[in-house]
């Protein structure tokens, strides 16, 4: 049973975003995403005009005449978030933000009538949600997002991709939502954006990428638990984490903005391509 204030936070969370998916989605979601995907449909016999490169030789062989493979474009887009819930991730506001674009995609793709999948990580597969379609699924899905409580508190980005690439074979459009504080998993992103259509949703805080100059900081790894001394006396510190993601399918969101700017600027870039 829901809690009252469980039950405000998820509808607040989708007033917001059916704003959003008229606002965003409408036109460049479609543009961007639809129309690429296409599956197999009939054998028919060949028509003076049809593609020679659709031509199905091997029941051309058999019949001794020429048949085409007829294709129908994907009506259905079939959708996954794969949501960091590493301990990192409760730093500030980031566990709150990335709970609003996980639920701002989810009603999005519902309001589409695609599919919607989940899994959420830590550094192991925590949790698998089938991808389905229908409100009452994507209520479930918010319910989980918003409520959920990991067991571990590491990152593994590597593991969730190969755990996704196991289980899916067809196409989708995948969300990783993350702060990718993490490292070696260069390789699974790759392989994953060949066999899916790849998003990277990267949420931080401002204040884990500068550390001003000027004093000794002590700090402790919310995830290991282990205490590090920075002496930043002359020289601010700036992480940069972001070199070694494709820049082409990034979207960078921070705790202190709105993030329906970079998600627009993102989907525009896509409608356009």
């Amino acid at each position: 049973m829901l809690s009252n204030e469980l039950l405000k936070k998820i509808r607040r969370i989708e007033i917001k975003s059916n704003k959003l998916v008229d606002e965003i989605f409408s036109g460049e979601y479609r543009s961007g995403f639809r129309g690429k995907g296409v599956e197999f449909e009939d054998i028919r016999e060949y028509y003076p005009g049809d593609d020679v490169r659709s031509i199905d030789w091997n029941v051309t062989a058999r019949h001794n005449k020429a048949f085409v493979k007829q294709f129908c474009e994907e009506r259905e887009l079939n959708l996954f978030l794969l949501i960091d819930m590493s301990r990192s991730n409760s730093f500030g506001l980031k566990k709150d933000l990335i709970a609003e674009v996980g639920a701002t995609l989810a009603f999005s793709a519902n309001k589409n009538n695609d599919r919607i999948g989940v899994i959420f990580f830590t550094d192991r597969v925590e949790k698998f949600i089938p991808s389905k379609n229908g409100r009452k699924h994507v209520l479930s899905i918010i319910e989980n997002i918003v409520n959920f409580r990991p067991k571990h508190a590491g990152t593994d980005i590597s593991k969730a991709l190969q755990y996704f690439n196991r289980i899916q074979k067809k196409p989708s459009v995948v969300f990783v939502i993350s702060d990718f504080l993490d490292d070696g998993y260069k390789k699974d992103l790759k392989v994953t954006s060949q066999r899916h259509d790849l998003v990277l949703v990267r949420v931080m805080d401002r204040a884990e990428e500068l550390i001003p100059a000027g004093a000794i900081f002590l700090f402790e790894d919310l995830e290991t638990g282990e205490t590090i001394e920075l002496d930043n006396m002359k020289n601010e510190f700036r992480l940069n984490n972001i070199m070694d993601l494709p820049k082409r399918n990034l979207i960078n969101i921070y705790t202190d903005e709105d993030y329906v700017r970079p998600l627009r600027q993102f989907f525009k870039r896509r409608g356009l391509r």
